[in-house]
């Protein structure tokens, strides 16, 4: 009994050291992708040539989304095709790009409202972050749930951009919101899930901290429309 006790927390214990280690892992990662994005900003920001080509130009700036979205896609889809060193690339490319086309939210809103929605964004993120990795619950059933609701977001806030719409606008943050404050908490845990089951290294890092990244970005922007300050 005493051995079989013993090697029961032998093997606990080195479920939370993989644990430990692919969400330090995943945060670093992602942490880097926001430090590039921000930089990207900042460059861009700083060339009135380059602002005036993405903001002068709507074929340069859906080509720049769509080049974001076949990024994302190649990762998320291909990634165990992928070695590591590519994976890499491919996340540091997309954080890069994203840098270039967020740049514009500066123009629209204040640097005040910005950074301080950022620090809120941050807060929210890192609450739900650790109410995923210590929850003992299965939350297996929220990704279907908050799924369905990303889409449903993604379908209306397409629709809107015909319709114009201030009121389903504000409507569709405020879903933004709740959906991608729950998707950071199960993504949170799904990873921690993962390395409980013996996933580990640089690509499933990467995937995760692509994952996280995503439900930053989003919720950042989706309480930017609440508390930013147009200028």
């Amino acid at each position: 009994m005493n051995e079989w006790n013993t090697s029961y927390n032998r093997t606990a214990e080195q479920v939370i050291v993989r644990q430990n280690t692919l969400v330090r892992q995943v945060y670093a990662w992602m942490g880097a992708g926001l430090a590039i994005t921000a930089f990207m900003a900042l460059v861009t920001l700083s060339s009135p040539v380059l602002i005036k080509a993405i903001t002068g130009n709507r074929l340069l700036f859906f080509g720049l989304v769509i080049g974001e979205l076949a990024l994302v896609f190649t990762l998320s889809g291909a990634i165990n095709r992928l070695s590591a060193s590519v994976a890499t690339l491919l996340f540091v490319a997309y954080s890069a790009l994203n840098g270039v086309t967020l740049s514009i939210v500066a123009l629209v809103y204040t640097a005040n409202s910005i950074a301080s929605t950022f620090v809120i964004t941050a807060g929210m993120f890192g609450a739900m972050s650790i109410y995923g990795y210590m929850s003992k619950r299965d939350l297996t059933s929220w990704g279907s749930f908050l799924f369905m609701g990303l889409i449903g977001v993604v379908i209306a806030s397409v629709v809107n951009i015909f319709v114009g719409s201030s009121t389903v606008s504000w409507v569709l943050s405020g879903i933004g919101v709740i959906v991608f404050t729950g998707l950071t908490a199960y993504d949170t845990w799904k990873i921690k899930e993962m390395a409980a089951y013996g996933t580990e290294g640089r690509k499933p890092a990467i995937l995760g901290a692509l994952t996280l990244y995503l439900d930053f970005i989003n919720l950042f922007l989706m309480l930017l429309r609440f508390t930013g300050d147009r200028r």
